[in-house]
C-alpha cells in the first residue's frame, strides 16, 4: 500500500480519484488547494502526488517550482489538468514532474501513471516492505501466504485429494486468488484482468472463498 497525495479543488473529482485509488489498496490523502497540500507534504512524506494544475490559490505549477526549490520535491509528481497547454505540461515536466494527466482521466491512464510512479518511487525509497510485497516463492507461493511479521512466504500448500472434490476445489481457488492478489499488490482491478472476472464476480467470488482482501493490501503495504 502507498500513500498518495491528491490534490485538486473540485470535490468530485478529488472524491472519485480518492474511491479508485484506495480500492487498489492505497491510502489516500485529499488537498483541494495548495495551502492543504503543503501541510499534507510536511506532515507526511507521500510516495506519490496528483496534482492539479489550475487551482484558485496557487497554481500546481508554481507549487510543484516551490517544492523544487526547497528540497521538497522528493516523490514522483503527476499533473493533471483539462485545459494545460502543450507549454504548460513540457514546464511541468521540467520542473521534475514525472507525468501529466489530461481530464478527464481515464481509469486505464490513471492506474498505468501511478504504477509507473510508484516503481519510481520504490527505486528511490529502496523500501523492502514494498519488495517483500512482490515476492513469490519458488514453489508459486504468494506473499499473502507469507507470515505476518513479513519474513520469507510459508511453503506451497500442499492439496488434500482424498476429499470431496467441492472442498479440493474450493481450497484450490482461495490460494489462486490468494496468489494474485499477492502478486497483483492488492490491485483489484488488475486480478480482475488476469482472472478473467467482472469486478464484480470477482468481489463475490473472494467473499464465497472467505479470502481477506483487506491482508493482501496490508501485505501490499
Amino acid at each position: 500500500m502507498a500513500n498518495i497525495l491528491v490534490v485538486d479543488d473540485e470535490h468530485g473529482i478529488r472524491d472519485l480519484l480518492s474511491e479508485i485509488l484506495n480500492d487498489e489498496g492505497h491510502a489516500v490523502e485529499l488537498a483541494e488547494n495548495a495551502a492543504q497540500a503543503r501541510a499534507a507534504r510536511l506532515r507526511e512524506r507521500p510516495d506519490l502526488v496528483l496534482l492539479d494544475i489550475w487551482m484558485p490559490d496557487t497554481d500546481g505549477v508554481t507549487l510543484l517550482k516551490e517544492w523544487a526549490s526547497t528540497g521538497l520535491l522528493t516523490m514522483p509528481v503527476i499533473m493533471m489538468s483539462g485545459h494545460a497547454t502543450i507549454e504548460t505540461a513540457v514546464e511541468a515536466t521540467k520542473i521534475g514532474a514525472m507525468a501529466f494527466l489530461e481530464k478527464p482521466v481515464t481509469l486505464q491512464k490513471l492506474l498505468k501513471a501511478v504504477e509507473q510512479g510508484l516503481a519510481k518511487s520504490l527505486a528511490q525509497q529502496r523500501d523492502p516492505r514494498l519488495l517483500r510485497a512482490m515476492q513469490v516463492s519458488p514453489t508459486g507461493d504468494a506473499a499473502a501466504g507469507a507470515a505476518d511479521d513479513g519474513q520469507t512466504p510459508v511453503a506451497s500448500q500442499a492439496f488434500d485429494l482424498d476429499r470431496p472434490l467441492r472442498e479440493a476445489k474450493d481450497d484450490f481457488e482461495r490460494s489462486y486468488f490468494q496468489f494474485h492478489l499477492a502478486k497483483e499488490m492488492g490491485s483489484m482491478t488488475r486480478v480482475a484482468d488476469k482472472t478473467g472476472l467482472e469486478r464484480t464476480h470477482l468481489y463475490r467470488k473472494l467473499k464465497q472463498l472467505g479470502v481477506d482482501v483487506s491482508r493482501g493490501k496490508r501485505n501490499a503495504g
